[in-house]
């Protein structure tokens, strides 16, 4: 059976559409939930450091402590023990939501290193301006650090975004769904190779999509570009 022949069988049944709409709504969920955590866990990370608006060396060490602890485990083990969790938050350890919960739970310290390391990247010497202009640490970092790390943070959020979709991909050993289920269901275990591919080239093309998407939004937001 020829590839195209594959991919209309697959979209007459319904599975293409509904694995593609999992898939997005999975990634788009957990990045957005992972960035309203991971965003001012990293904006902490950045100001309590050693060279930070104000350095609190005790909260950096224990915030980068847990940090770098679920960042060192590998998702697929991450996903098994963090079960429970999921099941104590939505019910259930199955589904979309208990996946979105496993993933935010991955993701969140990822994107916290993500934000903390845009922050670093801003000139000191915007920062000093604006504390010769008498700006309090707040003012700062809502007026200065993070409007001048939009770009980075912009990135860093596409960046997340493919990360978690690789993520949710790997979710389907456990239960999830999306294409990483169709590619694990109907390809691998029925030994259909085929069926992996067609989900495997969507997967590119989203990815694809996501990142054409992005770098648009950030060449509309770097006032360097725009000069």
């Amino acid at each position: 059976m020829h590839f195209s022949d594959i991919f209309m069988k697959l979209w007459n049944a319904g599975l293409i559409q509904k694995g593609i709409w999992e898939t997005i709504y999975m990634t788009v969920i957990s990045t957005v939930i992972s960035y309203i955590l991971g965003l001012p866990l990293g904006v902490v990370l950045n100001i309590t450091s050693r060279d930070g608006l104000h350095p609190i060396s005790w909260l950096n060490k224990v915030l980068g402590l847990i940090v770098n602890f679920f960042r060192s485990i590998p998702f697929i083990v991450l996903m098994v023990s963090m079960l429970p969790v999921a099941r104590l938050v939505v019910g259930s350890s199955l589904g979309n939501a208990a996946m979105i919960v496993m993933l935010v739970i991955a993701a969140t310290p990822y994107v916290a290193r993500l934000v903390e390391s845009s922050l670093q990247e801003i000139d000191g010497g915007v920062i000093e301006a604006a504390q010769a202009m008498g700006c309090s640490n707040f003012q700062i970092v809502t007026k200065v650090l993070i409007p001048e790390a939009k770009p980075a943070l912009i990135t860093g959020g596409i960046i997340s975004m493919v990360t978690i979709l690789g993520y949710s991909a790997m979710a389907a050993t456990i239960g999830g769904t999306g294409l990483g289920q169709i590619a694990i269901v109907y390809g691998h275990q029925r030994s259909k190779p085929d069926v992996t591919w067609v989900c495997v080239l969507l997967l590119v093309i989203i990815v694809q999509v996501m990142q054409a998407v992005g770098s648009a939004i950030v060449h509309r937001t770097d006032k360097r570009i725009r000069q």
